[in-house]
């Protein structure tokens, strides 16, 4: 009676060694990518929290006002914090704002029918972008939200 493994045996186990580690690496891959993309959103929540600080909706009296309306353009992170802030950012944390912005746009503006269907809600749009301007790769995040006129 012999000892030890066949070849069969072996490269059965060999084949299924292999799938283990690549399933492990894959996940490896996919937790990284995780995690930089989690990095991303918190900065674009905290942009998002920003902007509405700056340009509260609960401050809008008439939505068509210029200057507090409810269309503002788009606007750098930077910009937002020193409009709410006499806090200068730190370098940290004016690397991590940098190349993001933050626009309001009322999406229902010239449809007074719709508005009026609505029961006077004006539907608002906030977009965080951010990306690498010389590559040409630009993301954005957007959440939809309804105002309605103070009475």
């Amino acid at each position: 009676m012999r000892r030890g493994f066949t070849i069969l045996e072996v490269l059965l186990a060999t084949i299924i060694l292999g799938f283990g580690l690549t399933a492990i690496l894959l996940s490896m891959t996919q937790s990284q990518k995780t995690m930089l993309g989690s990095a991303y959103l918190e900065t674009v929540q905290e942009v998002m929290d920003l902007g509405e600080m700056a340009y509260p909706l609960s401050d809008v009296t008439d939505p068509d006002d210029a200057q507090n309306g409810l269309d503002v353009n788009e606007t750098k992170a930077t910009e937002l914090w020193e409009k709410i802030s006499e806090i200068r950012l730190t370098n940290a944390q004016e690397e991590k704002f940098h190349g993001y912005t933050w626009e309001r746009e009322w999406l229902n503006k010239n449809d007074d029918d719709e508005i009026e269907r609505l029961g006077g809600l004006h539907v608002v749009r906030v977009t965080v972008r951010w990306g690498n301007d010389f590559r040409g790769h630009h993301e954005e995040e957007s959440y939809v939200t309804f105002w309605r006129k103070p009475e």
